[in-house]
Formats: C-alpha cells, sequence, structure tokens
C-alpha cells in the first residue's frame, strides 16, 4: 500500500530530527549515510526500541533521555551482515597476490575497518596463518558498535553457517579444513583461540575518528556502499593516509572508489574484486 504525501514528508522530518539528536546528544553524525540505508534501519530501530508503532518520533525522545540505549542503537545502525572467506574469489586473491608482497615486511599490520561481528577478520587470519605469516602480523578490527565488537572477540557464531563457511573457505584456496580451526558445540561453532593471539578489537568511528594505525593492508567491505559520495572520498582518504606506500586497500564487491578525490591515490590490483594499491606518488601519509 502506498504511503501519502504528508507520511513520507513528515518520516523524513523525524529522520532528519533523530540524525540531529544523535550528533548533539551522543556525539555521532549519520548525516552523510547514505539515505534509503539509514531510514531502513532507523525504521528497524523504532519498532524495536520505540513505543511499538514504530514511529521515528519516539525513538527520538529515548535517544535523548536514555542515553544507556546507546550500545543498541549504534548496533542497529552498523553492518552486521558477513561471512567468512566472504566472495572466496577475493580471499583467493589476497592469498595469492597480496601475501606474497606482504611478506616482504619484516613486521605485518592490517586494519580491517567496520568489522562487524568479525568473520573476514578470523579469515585473514586463518590465510596468514596458512601462509606462514601469521606470528609477525598484527591485524586491528575496528568497528563503531561495542555491542559487535563483544560479539567478534568471542568467537562464536550459529552451526548453520558452518557448511557454507567450509565451502567458502576451499573456494578460496584453504590448504586444509576449516573444521581444524573451530569446534561445534550445542549448535554453535566456535573458533580456536589461537587464531585471536595477534588481534586487537577496537571501537572506531569512520565518520569521525583519525588514522587508526599504519598498515600494509586496510580491508574495508561493504561498509562504503552505505555512505554518500563525499563521505566515501573522506574515508578513501583516511585508507591512504593509513597506508605506506605500496600498501593495499580491499573494497567489497558493489564498491568503487571512483577515479577523482583521494581514489586517484589509488590503482587496481584488481579492479573486479576491488583491491587496489596505493600509488608510491600518493598524498599525505607514511
Amino acid at each position: 500500500m502506498s504511503r501519502a504525501p504528508d507520511d513520507i514528508e513528515l518520516e523524513g522530518i523525524e529522520l532528519d530530527l533523530f540524525v540531529e539528536a544523535m550528533r548533539r546528544r551522543h556525539g555521532y553524525d549519520f548525516g552523510q549515510y547514505a539515505p534509503a540505508s539509514l531510514l531502513r534501519r532507523v525504521r528497524q530501530l523504532a519498532k524495536r526500541h520505540g513505543d511499538g508503532d514504530g514511529a521515528i518520533s519516539t525513538l527520538i525522545h529515548r535517544v535523548l533521555h536514555e542515553p544507556e540505549l546507546l550500545p543498541q542503537l549504534l548496533e542497529g545502525l552498523s553492518v552486521p551482515a558477513s561471512d567468512m572467506f566472504r566472495d572466496p574469489s577475493v580471499f583467493r586473491a589476497l592469498r595469492e597476490q597480496v601475501l606474497p608482497q606482504l611478506a616482504t615486511h619484516p613486521q605485518i599490520t592490517i586494519w580491517q575497518a567496520g568489522c562487524a561481528r568479525g568473520e573476514e577478520v578470523y579469515s585473514l587470519a586463518i590465510l596468514l596463518e596458512e601462509a606462514g605469516l601469521y606470528e609477525r602480523s598484527q591485524i586491528f578490527a575496528t568497528d563503531l558498535s561495542e555491542l559487535m565488537l563483544e560479539q567478534a572477540r568471542e568467537g562464536i557464531y550459529p552451526l548453520r553457517a558452518a557448511q557454507q563457511w567450509s565451502r567458502n573457505y576451499v573456494a578460496a584456496g584453504g590448504s586444509h579444513s576449516l573444521a581444524d580451526y573451530c569446534s561445534a558445540r550445542y549448535g554453535l561453532l566456535k573458533l580456536d583461540r589461537r587464531l585471536r593471539r595477534n588481534v586487537t578489537f577496537a571501537q572506531h568511528n569512520l565518520v569521525a575518528d583519525e588514522v587508526f594505525c599504519e598498515a600494509q593492508l586496510v580491508l574495508c567491505r561493504n561498509v562504503l556502499i552505505y555512505f554518500s559520495n563525499p563521505l566515501q572520498q573522506r574515508c578513501l582518504a583516511r585508507f591512504r593516509d593509513s597506508l605506506v606506500r605500496g600498501g593495499f586497500l580491499c573494497l567489497g564487491l558493489r564498491e568503487r572508489p571512483g577515479s577523482s578525490g583521494a581514489a586517484a591515490d589509488f590503482t587496481p590490483v584488481d579492479a573486479n574484486l576491488r583491491i587496489y594499491r596505493r600509488a608510491a606518488a600518493a598524498g599525505p601519509g607514511p
């Protein structure tokens, strides 16, 4: 059933007020998120945390007067969907084209930005383990939501995902069995703690916070699609400034950095798989 124009206009005003409330009350600015995606997530939050009628206006009152709700709000506004070895061809390319280059560094630093619940972080750890590089590697895994980071630190996932993840692992060029890295019990899949030994999970806001670390590889997959173009360019500049010269950037398959602004400082390694390299003559950075 189509909605009346007045209802659509009112909801747009409510969304603007929600964004303003989050910015002024809590310091989180969602003003440059893609409007359609943001509206969908805020609607879901309103149904879950509003007064039951799903109106965004009822959620705004809680944003202003119940600061303890903030972790749940940030979780709902983050991007939770992921899998281990999601898009296996990307992880195969990282294994075959990027890791041999990283192996030339005495110490390897990787930044996984927008790590959500950690599936891709553990996938990276397995790649490094099988390449014999993990002992001299450090992965910094960051996300906006502390609740998601808590789940990532636990490394526990529904067992129903195991079969698909095993297929992804094999397609990504895995040389063993995914079962070698996890255990199953009570309907849950638990990743081996040894995969977390060189991982640091930390809260970081891509919109507002500065460069997180100096890295040879930055992964930020399926996050930028939820940002406006100006915010995408700001994030690309942050990734560029985080990377050593010649460092690698891996984006999601639906994300294109373009050719202007900060994107001009990257050259494609595999444009189809969205793997890029920071140009030697790129702008600010190490």
